[in-house]
């Protein structure tokens, strides 16, 4: 394992990545973009498309994939490969700022909450700039919201990103009215949740209710709950333990800040 400054954020295209690789006229336009909203022109994101090509190259990616949220509970994806066929029979490894920007996956078969009948199958990914793209088991991931042609939200992604602008919006406004005007842009910030049941993979797959449901259905107490303040901060087992430090380690690779562990109390 290297050391962990090394480590963390090694798989991310990231600001400093994006600093040192990309020509300051382009690194100031994604700024712009990034800061005021205004549209990344295709030469700029074609220029911004190759260089991210060319890291996640150097760091073992074959692949991207439009990565998205939609109502499904889980993420979705899409794998194509940067391979395109040459005249002399090779292939050159190619990837474009339209690639980049903008994907049309098949919408019919995702849920959309009603909004739309199930013939109309057209729906768009569209690159988020201000989710850094990364690189995990040699593909590229790029961080997108998924709309329909007229624009509804069909992930949980777009419903943040329009809750975000609206709070920008309406701070800086109440900013505005205590003599703030220096105040460009107000960030907000989520966390990932911080919980989690950790199950022995033979047990689980004993459980018909945990594989299908994702919880528990049936089955008896057991003599001794969690509830107990033994074992509430108590010592970590060692599977336990190892089990951690190998998402620690991955967590780090992609930029998460991934920075307490303790036994919890279930009841």
């Amino acid at each position: 394992m290297h050391s962990v400054n090394e480590l963390f954020g090694s798989m991310v295209f990231n600001e400093s990545v994006m600093q040192s690789r990309l020509p300051k006229d382009t690194y100031k336009s994604l700024k712009k973009t990034l800061h005021t909203g205004v549209p990344l022109d295709l030469s700029i994101a074609n220029v911004i498309a190759t260089v991210m090509k060319e890291w996640a190259i150097e760091k073992g990616a074959t692949h991207y994939t439009h990565w998205f949220q939609p109502m499904t509970g889980i993420t979705a994806e899409k794998h194509d490969s940067f391979i395109t066929p040459a005249d002399d029979g090779a292939v050159i490894m190619e990837f474009s700022g339209k690639e980049l920007i903008k994907g049309e996956p098949d919408a019919s078969s995702f849920p959309s909450g009603g909004l739309r009948a199930t013939f109309e199958a057209r729906g768009y990914t569209a690159w988020d700039p201000t989710s850094y793209a990364f690189v995990k088991d040699k593909t590229l991931y790029i961080p997108t919201a998924f709309c329909s042609y007229g624009g509804e939200a069909l992930d949980k992604k777009t419903p943040l990103l329009r809750s975000m602008e609206a709070l920008n919006k309406q701070a800086l406004r109440i900013l505005r009215l205590f003599g703030r005007d220096d105040a460009k842009r107000v960030y907000t910030t989520v966390g990932a949740e911080q919980e989690y049941f950790l199950i022995d993979e033979k047990l689980y797959k004993r459980r018909k209710d945990l594989i299908y449901t994702g919880r528990t259905l049936f089955g008896a107490k057991p003599p001794k709950g969690q509830e107990l303040e033994d074992h509430y901060f108590g010592t970590i087992k060692p599977r336990v333990k190892a089990f951690m430090a190998e998402l620690d380690e991955e967590l780090w690779k992609l930029g998460i800040l991934a920075k307490t562990e303790h036994n919890e109390a279930a009841p």
